[in-house]
């Protein structure tokens, strides 16, 4: 591996990801201070917030592949940053809700650079090295809701820019390891593996569909959770410290179950990885709705360590389908992830402040079964020439 690459990728997507995942927080704290928020007023602004770094993934996702992985991840996180510190002075909820989207814009920067730098960095393990990468995310996530809790609990909004100011090692680090020319893709893509195996188009039409449908359910619950729970248990009534680290937990385990998913997808086989943690997450998913103390604690770890097992393994599948354009594919998928996400999230919103917060919730929490039946078409892909899993359908398995 590319030690210092990986490092300063997965330094720059933790620092990105604790100002991605301090907007809901942001949002609940000034729902009942400096604004009046409905819920789904809140959902709102984290869905064009999110929708704004999703869509604009793939567009830099293009850029990456044209300059190699060079230089934009560093740019991109200096760029939200500012615009943070900026959302200080916001004196509308429109005002900071346009100001932290524009930032975002360098959220879709770094996500698509990282990216394509960390599964290069891998060599013939790309797989573990783009859950590390995800750890490096997802570990942001967990932290974004407990520093942004403590920040506006001690200093309100006058502490968002030394948020931004913790974010400076990280652009430093990127800008040294992420300035040389990444290789040019040469290995045959599993679209060909597929083919060679004799796969039919409707085949293959399926497994497009269950991917999709697979991405956004999961998405669903992970992102409703993040968004929704800080409003829940604000409504129980929790102070915005306590609340950002229960988030911070739930996040926290979904670092590991990233780092897991990658460690695992690299060995064994990734259809029953992706159905056997989801399933497996609904249990615990619903039991947080309902318990506190450490209790909470125990179902959040297990609940978040299984609903971000598959995470790092749809990105490595997805970049196999067209690795010539990695940074590309890879930037449209995880934009997807998060559009669909987003928006899927403000519906949940929307129901909830008419049905009730605690039922749509639940609705929530049972829908990774879904995801989990969705997974049973993929191909399993655990067999590998190179650094490239071959299908079971073209190995006999």
């Amino acid at each position: 591996m590319n030690t210092k690459r990986l490092a300063a990728a997965s330094l720059g997507h933790l620092s990105i990801d604790v100002l991605n995942s301090s907007v809901a927080i942001i949002l609940t704290y000034l729902s009942t201070g400096k604004f009046t928020l409905t819920i789904s007023q809140i959902g709102l602004g984290a869905m064009i917030y999110t929708m704004v770094a999703a869509f604009s993934q793939p567009l830099f996702g293009y850029v990456a592949d044209r300059l190699h992985g060079r230089w934009l991840g560093g740019v991109g996180l200096l760029w939200t940053a500012c615009f943070f510190a900026l959302a200080t002075f916001a004196d509308s909820f429109v005002g900071l809700v346009t100001c932290l989207s524009i930032g975002a814009l360098g959220s879709g920067a770094l996500h698509s650079f990282g990216m394509l730098n960390a599964a290069d960095s891998g060599g013939s393990r790309p797989a573990l090295a783009t859950s590390i990468f995800f750890l490096g995310g997802q570990t942001g996530l967990a932290l974004g809701p407990v520093f942004a809790g403590l920040i506006l609990q001690q200093l309100g909004m006058q502490g968002l820019p030394l948020l931004a100011l913790a974010m400076a090692p990280a652009i430093v680090l990127m800008a040294l390891y992420q300035n040389s020319r990444l290789p040019d893709a040469g290995e045959p893509s599993l679209i060909s593996a597929a083919t060679s195996g004799g796969q039919r188009s409707g085949a293959a039409a399926l497994i497009v569909t269950a991917f999709i449908l697979f991405i956004t359910l999961r998405a669903t619950t992970t992102q409703s959770f993040s968004t929704l729970l800080p409003k829940y248990f604000d409504d129980l009534g929790y102070n915005p410290q306590v609340y950002g680290a229960m988030i911070g937990v739930l996040n926290l385990a979904g670092a590991l179950g990233t780092f897991c998913g990658g460690f695992l997808g690299d060995r064994f086989n990734r259809r029953v990885l992706l159905f056997t943690s989801t399933l497996v997450s609904v249990p615990f998913s619903l039991a947080l709705l309902s318990v506190d103390g450490w209790a909470y604690y125990g179902m959040a770890f297990v609940a978040g360590l299984l609903l971000n097992i598959p995470h790092s393994i749809l990105l490595v599948m997805a970049q196999q389908l067209l690795p010539a354009r990695k940074g590309l594919i890879g930037g449209a998928v995880l934009g997807f992830m998060f559009a669909s996400g987003a928006g899927t999230t403000w519906l949940a919103s929307w129901f909830a402040d008419r049905a009730g917060l605690p039922l749509v919730l639940t609705v929530v929490a049972l829908l990774p079964i879904g995801a989990a039946l969705c997974a049973l078409p993929l191909p399993p892909t655990r067999k590998t020439v190179g650094s490239i899993p071959i299908p079971a359908a073209a190995t006999g398995d």
